[in-house]
């Protein structure tokens, strides 16, 4: 739960502090702008908030790690939400519009992670987990983005070391191996999940989990 507060409030205090032109710039996210990732921020922050007001009375059927769904094909820019996203953001037109909307709804939903029992048992998309490991999910949404967000902007602080250090944790989990140990957290978290390609020499130490990249997080 701290994790995920602390995670959060990053991402949130790297966007505020964007100037203007920043959110024209490309993202860590293929085919998106600064701006496009921000705007799936608010939607991000928006279901945080409708999952941890839906209480369910059965079983948990997922984790923080199996709550992923999980493929080895990017994204083909051609997903209904993905371009409904870009059209959003494109209709604030002025960032200031943008950065107070996350600011807004970001807030709440950090206030509304404070808040939620971690044993309480939240229903979303016909899953159901208790509300620590639905938190616990979103350290590596939060992490993933936060490098999204300063691929391209290299003056902007990127994620905190232990929010790195508990997602290169579970996408070792979802791969079923680990990493090789001269692979930072992040790097490991970019090349795993094809943000980056790996060099020759990172495919060599890969070993045989380089076939397998790359692990798609979605």
């Amino acid at each position: 739960m701290d994790l995920f507060s602390r995670s959060w409030s990053a991402l949130r205090a790297a966007v505020a502090g964007l100037p203007d032109e920043d959110f024209a710039r490309p993202s860590g996210c293929a085919g998106w702008l600064v701006r496009d990732l921000v705007c799936h921020l608010v939607i991000d922050a928006q279901d945080v908030l409708i999952t941890l007001v839906t209480p369910a009375d059965t079983e948990p059927t997922r984790d923080a790690v199996t709550y992923w769904n999980v493929s080895t094909a990017p994204p083909a820019g051609d997903d209904p939400l993905d371009a409904l996203i870009v059209r959003l953001a494109a209709a604030y037109e002025d960032p200031a519009l943008l950065r107070f909307h996350l600011d807004d709804v970001g807030s709440a939903a950090g206030r509304a992670a404070a808040l939620a029992d971690p044993q309480g048992r939240v229903a979303t998309q016909d899953m159901v987990l208790t509300a620590g490991d639905y938190l616990g999910a979103y350290v590596l949404e939060w992490t993933l983005h936060h490098l999204d967000l300063v691929a391209h902007l290299p003056g902007v602080a990127g994620p905190p070391a232990e929010g790195l250090a508990r997602s290169r944790r579970m996408l070792e989990t979802i791969a079923g191996a680990a990493f090789p140990a001269s692979f930072s957290d992040a790097d490991a978290l970019l090349t795993g999940t094809g943000r980056r390609a790996p060099t020759a020499g990172e495919r060599e130490r890969l070993g045989p989990l380089a076939p397998r990249l790359p692990f798609v997080i979605g």
